[in-house]
């Protein structure tokens, strides 16, 4: 090991001295600003034909590097991808040459040249004239999925990037997806728009809220865990349609599936219901599908999943009554319900009651089942503080969680647009705040006056885009969909 270090420091201390030779000679290739790029990678091999011939000009890393003699060899990477130069002493003067062959795997250079084809039939470009671009002065390690320390490619994504061609891969197809959402909504008349990051209240969800603090008002505030509640205010204020997507923050656990930042879209439409909101959901995933895969049918870790509407749907009660044997047809009373919990071995928390534990069982014995695509309707109102009861039975909502790969992607109900109803419920979370909760929700005077002045029947959707992104990718991570994930800092443990 001690070794290994010494040859890095070598190497490192190496690249540095090349740095200071050219600066040295006039050539520092940080002075550059520009270079005029004509063609990429895949442009030239795919327009071949065309090319042959022709003088291009390309740039980007040097990836590998073989020299005999007098000619050599280099792969050159760019946005695209790769393609091969062949650069001869004789074609370049000699001082050029002779620093060409002193250039490192990891400098960008930019190269113009003509395309042709080798004798084994690789196409490539016959340079003409080299330029270093940047001096790279580290190592770039040379089989990437050889490290063990997984971490360390979420911390230098850079070099992730440079290295493992499937990573770029992953975020051009999230960015596909994200094209086709906002191009599904766009072309049925909804309006994207922007909403506070940081908030005064912490609302629109049930969740641990980071808090900053803001020196000129002297007020702590809060990253907004959800945009629900703005986005009401507009429905309030007449847009019919409106949508937003970006960063949500949840100071909560971090896992495969969670990550305290994340993307997600919340969509709302005066005059639609839920039922509407879960054709959406559907049609929207299965749009964003086959825009950036061409199939509504993945693989997820060898699972094959069909994301083709329509979805299956169920009550969440017909699913604890299905997976976990427990008929709440039967049980009426939150005292039934509270020995039943003991019995399946839920937790009990305070205020807990029937509709609470109707939630936990299902969490607990239903969600791990749910691996095709899957709409779990009404949702007891103890655990909806912001949707609409369903007009036959006051004690549930007209809610749903969509469900694939047994995770939740998808969250949307008839929203709650009685104001004193809506106060009652508030005052029930803050109640559950007093008791411990920091996750139960915050009151919003200012929600409830809009919820006064009137919001007509609205439907909400809100979609956590990371997690359709890793059905995708066939991701097994969400540190893989998002290109800087949060990562604990390294402690330097060495004595000053």
């Amino acid at each position: 090991m001690i070794n290994e270090e010494l040859n890095l420091n070598e190497m490192l201390r190496i690249r540095r001295e090349k740095l200071a030779k050219l600066q040295e000679m006039g050539k520092d290739p940080f002075k550059i600003e520009k270079y005029d790029v004509s063609h990429y990678s895949q442009d030239i091999k795919q327009n071949f034909e065309d090319l042959e011939g022709k003088e291009v000009s390309i740039a980007g890393r040097i990836m590998s590097k073989r020299i005999q003699g007098k000619a050599g060899f280099i792969d050159v990477q760019d946005q695209e991808g790769r393609i091969q130069s062949y650069v001869r002493k004789d074609r370049l003067n000699e001082e050029d040459y002779n620093l060409f062959v002193t250039y490192d795997i990891g400098d960008i250079v930019g190269i113009k040249g003509e395309v042709f084809k080798t004798q084994k039939g690789e196409i490539s470009v016959k340079a003409n004239e080299v330029t270093l671009l940047t001096k790279s002065l580290q190592i770039l390690p040379e089989k990437w999925h050889g490290l063990k320390d997984q971490d360390l490619r979420y911390r230098q994504r850079y070099v992730d990037l440079i290295v493992n061609p499937e990573v770029k891969k992953a975020f051009i197809i999230r960015n596909k997806a994200i094209k086709a959402i906002r191009e599904y909504l766009d072309e049925r008349g909804f309006l994207e728009v922007d909403t506070p990051i940081l908030n005064t209240i912490a609302g629109g969800a049930s969740a641990r809220p980071f808090i900053t603090h803001h020196n000129t008002l002297d007020i702590d505030m809060y990253l907004r865990i959800a945009n629900e509640l703005y986005l009401k205010r507009l429905i309030v204020g007449g847009f019919d349609k409106v949508y937003e997507m970006g960063r949500m923050f949840r100071n909560e656990g971090m896992s495969i599936k969670h990550n305290p930042e994340y993307t997600a879209i919340e969509l709302y439409q005066a005059y639609a219901d839920y039922e509407e909101m879960m054709k959406i959901t559907e049609n929207v995933v299965a749009y964003m599908a086959e825009k950036a895969l061409g199939t509504t049918k993945i693989t997820y870790q060898g699972k094959e999943i069909d994301l083709t509407p329509p979805w299956k749907r169920m009550s969440m009660q017909e699913a604890v009554k299905e997976y976990a044997g427990v008929d709440f047809d039967n049980i009426k009373t939150d005292e039934e319900a509270l020995e039943v919990a003991k019995q399946k071995h839920i937790e009990i928390t305070p205020e807990m009651k029937r509709g609470h534990v109707i939630n936990a069982l299902f969490e607990e014995y239903a969600e791990k089942h749910l691996v095709q695509p899957t709409f779990i309707t009404h949702h007891p109102v103890e655990v909806s503080p912001l949707a609409k009861r369903n007009p036959d039975d006051p004690s549930i909502t007209n809610r749903f969680e969509a469900f694939v790969n047994t995770w939740e992607i998808a969250n949307a109900f008839s929203e709650l647009n009685d104001p004193i109803d809506q106060k009652g419920r508030f005052m029930d979370q803050l109640r559950q705040r007093e008791l411990g909760d920091e996750e139960a929700q915050m009151l919003d005077e200012d929600f409830l006056n809009a919820l006064e002045v009137g919001l007509p029947p609205t439907g909400g959707l809100g979609i956590g885009m990371d997690r359709v992104m890793m059905l995708l990718t066939d991701s097994p991570s969400i540190r893989d969909v998002i290109l800087f994930p949060t990562m604990k800092p390294i402690v330097d443990n060495k004595e000053d």
